[in-house]
This record gives C-alpha cells, sequence and structure tokens, in this order.
C-alpha cells in the first residue's frame, strides 16, 4: 500500500468521516490504489484504470467483490478513442502538454511505448453519489472536474511533484473555488480538497499547509534557477 493512501484513510478517520460511494481515477496496480483501505471495508466504488493490463490486475485481485466495479477506460474531454503512453504509474494521455514522466523522468516520447484506449466523459458514469473521488491521471484531472455530476465531500488530486505542476491547476483551483472546497492537507504529489463544512480544519493542519506550500515553491524556484543557470553556460 503507499503512504499516501494510509494518510488519507487515517486523517478521514480520524476526522470520523467515512464516505458511503467512492471513486478513483487513475488507479495503477490494486495494491496501489488511493482508496485501498476503504474498498477493503467493502465501500460502494468505482475504479476507473485505461491500461488494460492494470485494470487486469486490479479485477484478479478483488475477484468478484460484490461492492466494486471496475470501468477500463480514460477519463478525458470526449468519448471515443485516445492516445496514451505508457509509463508505469506515470502513463499519461499523448496530447497533454505536460506531465509528471515528460517534466521529472525527462521522457521522449516514443511510439513503442504508446497504446490506444477508450475514452469517456466522467459524467456518464457519475451518478451524482460519489462522497470521496481520488483523481491521479497524470495531467489530465481537470476533465474529471470538468464533467462531475457529484460534489464530493473530499476530493483528493495529482496537482505537482517535484519540478511538476499540473499543467490545468489554475483551472482546478477555480473549480474548487467555484464549488466551495478549501484545501485541506498536501502531500508530495497530491493536494486534498473537503468541501466547506464537512469537517473543520485545526490551526496545526492550517500550519503544516502553509510549510509544505513554501516547501513546494522552494523547490520550483530551483528548477527555474537551474534552468537559467544551463542558459547562461
Amino acid at each position: 500500500m503507499n503512504k499516501g493512501a494510509l494518510r488519507l484513510y487515517k486523517k478521514l478517520k480520524h476526522k470520523a468521516f467515512q464516505p458511503k460511494s467512492i471513486c478513483e481515477v487513475g488507479v495503477f496496480n490494486p495494491e496501489e490504489s488511493n482508496i485501498l483501505l476503504f474498498i477493503k471495508e467493502n465501500v460502494k466504488t468505482t475504479l476507473i484504470e485505461a491500461d488494460p493490463e492494470y485494470a487486469s490486475n486490479i479485477r484478479k485481485y478483488f475477484g468478484d467483490l460484490p461492492t466494486l466495479t471496475v470501468i477500463e477506460a480514460a477519463v478525458y474531454d470526449y468519448n471515443g478513442t485516445v492516445e496514451l503512453y505508457k509509463r508505469a504509474s506515470s502513463t499519461f494521455i499523448a496530447t497533454l502538454e505536460s506531465s509528471p514522466a515528460l517534466v521529472n523522468d525527462n521522457y521522449k516520447k516514443d511510439k513503442k511505448d504508446s497504446f490506444l484506449a477508450k475514452s469517456i466523459l466522467f459524467s456518464d458514469i457519475d451518478t451524482g453519489e460519489f462522497e470521496l473521488v481520488s483523481i491521479d491521471i497524470e495531467g489530465a484531472e481537470w476533465f474529471v472536474l470538468k464533467h462531475m455530476n457529484s460534489r464530493p465531500a473530499v476530493i483528493s488530486i495529482e496537482t505537482h511533484g517535484k519540478y511538476y505542476t499540473n499543467p490545468h491547476y489554475d483551472k482546478i483551483k477555480k473549480w474548487m473555488s467555484e464549488n466551495k472546497y478549501e484545501l485541506w492537507f498536501t502531500d508530495s504529489s497530491d493536494s486534498v480538497f473537503i468541501r466547506r463544512g464537512t469537517f473543520k480544519v485545526n490551526i496545526f493542519e492550517k500550519l503544516k499547509l502553509l510549510a509544505n506550500e513554501l516547501k513546494f515553491w522552494l523547490v520550483r524556484r530551483k528548477k527555474i534557477f537551474k534552468n537559467l543557470t544551463r542558459k547562461n553556460k
């Protein structure tokens, strides 16, 4: 299990928050699911994974769990087919301007790594009942929010990581503000938002959030400085 999943689970349990319906977009392998412990509690769950290999692993891992629905597709801005580049947990949609693989790993697109997947609108599977949604699709997270029918109490979304910043971060922040969400906490890659009034964010959580924001800002400045140094050589 990844550390982020355990952290999210423990923090929500500490707040006495227990969702009845949850969703994860971009799962990778089942052991890495960001909502794994809730799934094991038999919470009604929808898992969406574009890569056939990982979708198959998910089905095998959970078996015929009656509370689980697995959808093999890429969530994007239209229904049809989309090209992706397979980079394990950093698999990304080909048309994206940036992703963790491109920014942090300096990956160069190679056609031998590409594959086609079914693409869907999130609104096609979102009935409006999701109370916790986790989104990690390597730069395409905005397209989940854009077509979301639910207004979950908690949304975990990949927004950053080392030198990477989500290419749609400004749209994500605007959507969160317009739909009455506040930032609860961040980790090395994700930002977790809560709908205002879901539970109280205490002063210690707010201070930790500010400290993390400063740390991320310093990392990004370091990247800019390195780039300027290279250009001046």
